[in-house]
């Protein structure tokens, strides 16, 4: 039988009434204190992707660069490739999968949630995980929200402020709440 945490990467529903909860909100706490860690203080970017390293649970590549601070409730579930920046304010939510690939650049106060609540208001605190992935050269804008289930294809550009709901194509800047398509990239 698959554990809490295997269930609920796999996207099943996690209630706070789960006889393991218990252990998926205690790893929440730990990384939470790590966050702490991370956002206070002044460190070298050696110390911050050490501290990164620690939180993810795997060695970030030299080419990272993390601005803090920066909040995210899991950890274990982000992936990180090359030559990713990530500034300063963001929040992640990871609990569903989060990756970002070679070149990704994410500018302040973006948020990355792969948790959306039940609908049914009996079940409400219960919650369902679908995976983020951006993929290579992917630029997320200022004050953007990328939500579950959602894949931002190559080299593309998610406009300032934006509320991603679906699925962006290779080379397409999109824009607005919802976001939608704007312009082709190579046009």
């Amino acid at each position: 039988m698959a554990d809490i945490f295997e269930r609920d990467l796999a996207g099943e529903f996690i209630s706070t009434d789960d006889p393991e909860y218990e252990m998926l909100y205690g790893a929440i706490m730990d990384t939470m204190n790590k966050c702490r860690e991370l956002n206070n203080g002044i460190h070298s970017d050696e110390e911050i992707r050490e501290i990164f390293s620690e939180i993810i649970g795997e060695e970030v590549d030299e080419t990272f660069t993390l601005m803090p601070p920066f909040y995210i409730d899991y950890g274990k579930n982000l992936k990180i490739g090359k030559n990713v920046l990530i500034q300063q304010l963001c929040t992640f939510m990871d609990r569903g999968g989060i990756t970002l690939e070679d070149g990704v650049f994410i500018a302040p106060k973006v948020n990355l949630t792969t948790l959306n609540h039940d609908f049914n208001p009996e079940n409400r605190s219960a919650t369902q995980a679908k995976p983020i992935v951006l993929k290579k050269n992917v630029w997320v804008g200022i004050g953007a929200t990328i939500l579950p289930g959602v894949t931002v294809g190559e080299n593309s550009i998610v406009g300032a402020g934006s509320v991603v709901t679906k699925d962006v194509p290779d080379n397409t800047i999109v824009a607005g709440n919802p976001a939608k398509f704007i312009k082709r990239i190579d046009e």
